[in-house]
């Protein structure tokens, strides 16, 4: 009988390998299988070892192909044969990541796990664009929020706690729903000019970005025809991308429309 295997539940980074942690990278040099979300970057799995099994259980919004309940399962099932398993999962596992719900059903069935934080998107993008995330003077707070609930319903959101001008905003998963929360944020009272940043593949050679307003934002996202994970940062330090310096932006000035 084979000795009981192990979990880990690894945060991937936003996507560039160097911004993985010293752990993570030790943690998958030992892997004997890798189940990975579709926000793993290539170059963070091209360190997966030679010999080790890929298992790929990505979702994308309103395609769920593994549901969550297979997944905790699979995670169990290598784990009880033995084996040492990496879920590897962009950013941090715990931070709108579902790592949380794996490790119930590993604690639920008497699996050994341990969690390897990453450098969540936030973080990583907002070093890429150079751009603080609080900033005295500007922003006092900082919110993370999802864009999307879960099995797709409606958001229902604390619009009114969100729409403070000395608050940033990151969304995370909000490119289907970027119309609604625009909206909504302009409604319960967030300035129409606040500043917006719309980052695509951020941190990655891919990576793409543009610069806006939070009224213009929804539009300016979609005719960006961005492909792959989208981050939205709201608020008053976003302005500060005009001085990121030497990568080059595109930018969508606010402008009255006649």
């Amino acid at each position: 009988m084979r000795d009981a295997g192990r979990v880990y539940l690894v945060g991937a980074g936003p996507g560039d390998p160097d911004l993985l942690t010293v752990k993570a990278v030790k943690t998958l040099a030992r892997a004997d299988v890798v189940v990975y979300d579709r926000l793993v970057s290539d170059e963070v799995l091209a360190l997966t070892p030679k010999g080790a099994a890929r298992i790929y259980v990505g979702k994308q919004p309103t395609h769920h192909p593994v549901p969550q309940h297979e997944i905790n399962a699979l995670l169990v099932k290598l784990a009880q044969g033995g084996r040492t398993v990496v879920r590897l999962k962009g950013g941090d596992p715990f931070i709108f990541g579902r790592g949380s719900e794996e490790a119930a059903a590993l604690d639920l069935h008497g699996v050994a796990y341990e969690v390897v934080p990453g450098i969540t998107s936030a973080q990583g993008c907002a070093a890429s664009l150079r751009v603080p995330l609080t900033h005295r003077g500007l922003a006092r707070s900082l919110r993370y929020i999802t864009g999307h609930c879960r099995e797709d319903t409606t958001l229902d959101l604390d619009w009114d706690g969100l729409a403070d001008p000395e608050t940033t905003l990151v969304v995370y998963m909000g490119m289907a729903n970027v119309g609604q929360i625009a909206g909504e944020l302009i409604a319960h009272g967030l300035p129409e000019d606040t500043p917006a940043l719309a980052v695509n593949n951020g941190t990655t050679p891919r990576e793409r970005r543009v610069s806006t307003t939070l009224a213009l934002l929804p539009a300016t996202a979609r005719a960006a025809g961005f492909d792959g994970p989208v981050l939205f940062i709201i608020g008053k330090v976003a302005g500060r991308a005009s001085s990121m310096g030497e990568r080059e932006e595109e930018t969508a000035h606010a402008t009255s429309r006649a």
